[in-house]
């Protein structure tokens, strides 16, 4: 049992002090990301190690862009916990101007709406570009021209 009253204010504000790190370190994470997609996931380029993540940059301009929403899609639904797909508007639209293209030409995987941490490559010149990012977060090259299912698993597959 504490004997004094001192003692025991001393260990209520040590107990507070150390919930209130807590909490901030809880926040802090909670408020910091690389990368957060329309849907509202965020994530931390850090924490996509291990996987295989492929990021399409698209504009609504481009038909080869369009064209190949179809095969992304499919190349999605039967990817694996293992592997991450994105895409990334060239022209930088608002999230309200995303969503309309994701609705009217039903694209099925992550939009990216706004990015804190660039990844490791720099926007392409062309379109579309695909980038493939190996599990080590080592960016394997890029992918010009529209993409097929079987391209993509065939682009991934020494991964």
């Amino acid at each position: 049992m504490i004997k004094n009253k001192k003692t025991l204010s001393y260990l209520l504000w040590i107990v507070m002090a150390i919930a209130a790190f807590a909490a901030g370190l809880l926040i802090s994470n909670q408020l910091s990301y690389d990368f957060k997609t329309l849907d509202g996931e965020k994530y931390d380029h850090a924490d996509l190690r291990g996987k295989i993540v492929v990021v399409n940059y698209f504009a609504e301009w481009c038909a080869p862009c369009l064209r190949e929403i179809p095969e992304l899609n499919k190349f999605y639904h039967q990817a694996d916990d293992k592997i991450k797909l994105f895409a990334i508007s060239f022209d930088n639209l608002g999230e309200e101007q995303l969503a309309k293209i994701k609705k009217q030409y039903n694209i099925e995987f992550p939009i990216i709406s706004s990015i804190s941490t660039n990844f490791e490559f720099e926007k392409p010149e062309y379109l579309p570009a695909t980038f493939i990012i190996k599990p080590s977060g080592e960016v394997a090259g890029q992918l010009l021209g529209e993409q097929t299912t079987n391209g993509l698993n065939e682009a991934i597959s020494a991964f």
